[in-house]
């Protein structure tokens, strides 16, 4: 028979959890104040012992132990996943437990599902992706992730805005997709009578407001790519792109790696973390090394794509999908650098071919001032000297359609860029793979909170 939810709409004055538990520190074993508390949570736990009953209740911020006198409160009719409102007296058991000594209870929605196993939390993860509320609602650790993941956010808004960027936002549904080679899901929009795409990247939009004189700009927004999914890739994720005027990749570096040093004092209170099995301090300034050094040192460095291709098959890569020399070349710092970038690592310096928007160096021009940046064997982001020039920019657009089969470019940002754009330093961060850093989490789907997964089983 089912039970009817209370008629309350509300709860209000409530004290977070956290802050009671702080109120009863002072307090002697036994002894409860004089000072009256409401609180508000989940009923993860009930012990019934003659006249008391001892609920444990969760809220976001924790958990305590609620001591109910029937005598005063009346019978109990809590069931465990119940959301209850309590007012009582911050106070500590007998054995000391921070507690609250309930004066009366309200239940506020009923709960009519079993539980999982409150003791051991939800364990089953496939389960816990699917049904996330569960698994916030019974594991402390899902929850204590999620709020990292929040301060985080905050914490490299914060930085972003105090070094005087301005955050902006540029259109999800996008007529052209640009500024990175993948594929992109397809809609279409009835009343424009069009297709569009689900942005891949949020980069040539926030160009055009470099142009427009914005100087410093950034987006944490979603991005989408019709791709595989994996460790670290999931179709739908979150990104930070900024853009700095009158910047180049060399201060593009300082700038990456003091926000990531910054955010993480500012989160989890030190550089130190453990990721991967690794112990790893992310404190600047990090190892750098030149893409060709990185590559020579492995001696897979050569610009002749059929010795390339046998040195990889050599070491038992499969080329045959690789239709020419910068698909190979990727393949072999991906295969067998990459994995060995322990230490926070920023590699610049990479090939043209591979870098279409990025600008050549001084010193070589089949090389571009772009780099990437490594923890534990795992990329972070990736950023360039922009192109500015009009002209340039429109032949790698050409060159990366016959590469890639894919469009001919953006020719309103090519009209954009003909305006004249200041030399700009610009980067891409994952904030899904920072998250999976700070919080050690080896699976991009534990930091997402809806991750994408294959239609469930009949």
């Amino acid at each position: 028979m089912s039970r009817n939810p209370t008629s309350a709409k509300r709860f209000p004055d409530r004290a977070e959890i956290s802050a009671v538990r702080e109120e009863c520190e002072p307090l002697e074993a036994g002894q409860a104040a004089e000072s009256s508390r409401r609180i508000a949570g989940r009923a993860m736990a009930r012990r019934d012992m003659g006249k008391l009953v001892f609920l444990d209740v969760v809220d976001r911020t924790g958990r305590i132990q609620v001591i109910c006198e029937t005598a005063k409160t009346g019978e109990i009719d809590v069931l465990l996943g119940d959301v209850v409102g309590i007012t009582g007296h911050p106070a500590r058991a007998r054995r000391g437990e921070p507690s609250v000594l309930a004066d009366s209870l309200d239940v506020l929605a009923r709960n009519t599902q079993s539980l999982p196993d409150t003791f051991h939390g939800l364990t089953d993860v496939e389960l816990r992706y699917r049904k996330r509320y569960l698994d916030l609602l019974v594991n402390e650790q899902t929850r204590a992730d999620f709020v990292l993941r929040s301060r985080i956010i905050a914490a490299v808004r914060a930085y972003l805005d105090g070094e005087g960027f301005l955050e902006v936002e540029t259109p999800v549904l996008q007529p052209l997709y640009g500024g990175a080679s993948a594929r992109p899901f397809v809609t279409h929009h009835n009343e424009l009578e069009r297709d569009l795409y689900l942005r891949i990247a949020t980069e040539l939009y926030l160009k055009r407001l470099i142009v427009g004189g914005l100087e410093r700009v950034y987006e944490i927004g979603k991005d989408f790519r019709n791709e595989g999914v994996s460790f670290k890739h999931n179709p739908e994720f979150t990104m930070l792109e900024w853009y700095e005027a009158y910047a180049d990749y060399r201060d593009t570096m300082v700038r990456a790696e003091t926000l990531v040093e910054e955010v993480a004092r500012q989160t989890i209170g030190t550089t130190a973390v453990q990721f991967r099995g690794h112990d790893i301090d992310l404190k600047a300034p990090w190892v750098r090394v030149r893409f060709t050094e990185a590559l020579e040192a492995k001696g897979l460095w050569t610009r002749d794509e059929n010795e390339l291709r046998a040195s990889l098959t050599e070491r038992g890569a499969d080329t045959e999908a690789d239709r020419d020399w910068s698909q190979l070349i990727d393949k072999a710092f991906s295969h067998f650098v990459e994995p060995e970038l322990v230490r926070p690592t920023i590699v610049y310096d990479y090939p043209i071919e591979i870098s279409p928007f990025a600008r050549e160096t001084d010193d070589d021009p089949t090389l571009t001032e772009r780099f990437e940046f490594f923890v534990a064997g795992m990329e972070l982001g990736n950023a360039f000297s922009e192109i500015n020039d009009a002209a340039t920019q429109q032949e790698r657009f050409d060159q990366q359609a016959q590469q890639f089969e894919g469009e001919p470019g953006d020719p309103d940002y090519i009209e954009a860029l003909s305006y004249g754009m200041p030399p700009t330093g610009g980067l891409g961060l994952g904030i899904d793979r920072l998250v999976m850093l700070l919080t050690g989490r080896e699976t991009i789907r534990d930091v997402v909170l809806f991750p994408a997964l294959r239609s469930s089983p009949s």
